[in-house]
């Protein structure tokens, strides 16, 4: 999967076969083994291309990371001190990555300001309750409530 990952693109066996060669002898048909196994797994998808395949990633290195972690956080049976021993293992460095990961995903709450103060409304007198208001003036009518414009 690391050789898959790090290409970030569609790999065959016989690329993966030659890129671990280099560093040991291993047989093509143990490579072939290992994929098609990834594949079985759902780890890797393919297509075929002539009488070979070609394998993709079916996710990202950090988000098969992430699904470990969280696997193995919820088997516990004490999930918090799991945690806790988890942090106490941390470099610094990993401690500080830690914090700016939280931050993405749990941003700051937004301040809140205090509410205004609201005054309650006035009382309707008797007279107003029973008439209605009048109509807003239209934009651009300079005659007074209750003229007719242009007289």
């Amino acid at each position: 999967m690391t050789r898959v990952w790090q290409w970030n693109r569609p790999v065959t066996v016989r690329e993966v076969l030659e890129d671990l060669q280099q560093e040991r002898s291993i047989a093509y048909t143990t490579v072939m083994t290992v994929m098609d196994n990834l594949h079985q797994k759902g780890w890797v998808r393919r297509e075929a291309e002539g009488r070979a395949y070609r394998y993709t990633a079916v996710s990202t290195r950090a988000a098969y990371s992430a699904a470990l972690m969280n696997e193995a956080w919820s088997t516990s049976d004490n999930p918090a001190a799991a945690l806790v021993a988890f942090f106490g293992m941390m470099s610094a460095e990993q401690r500080e990555a830690l914090r700016d990961a939280v931050r993405i995903v749990q941003p700051a709450e937004p301040e809140v300001s205090p509410e205004p103060e609201v005054s309650p409304e006035p009382e309707a007198s008797p007279e107003s309750a029973d008439s209605p208001a009048p109509p807003p003036a239209a934009e651009g009518d300079s005659a007074a409530p209750g003229t007719e414009p242009g007289r």
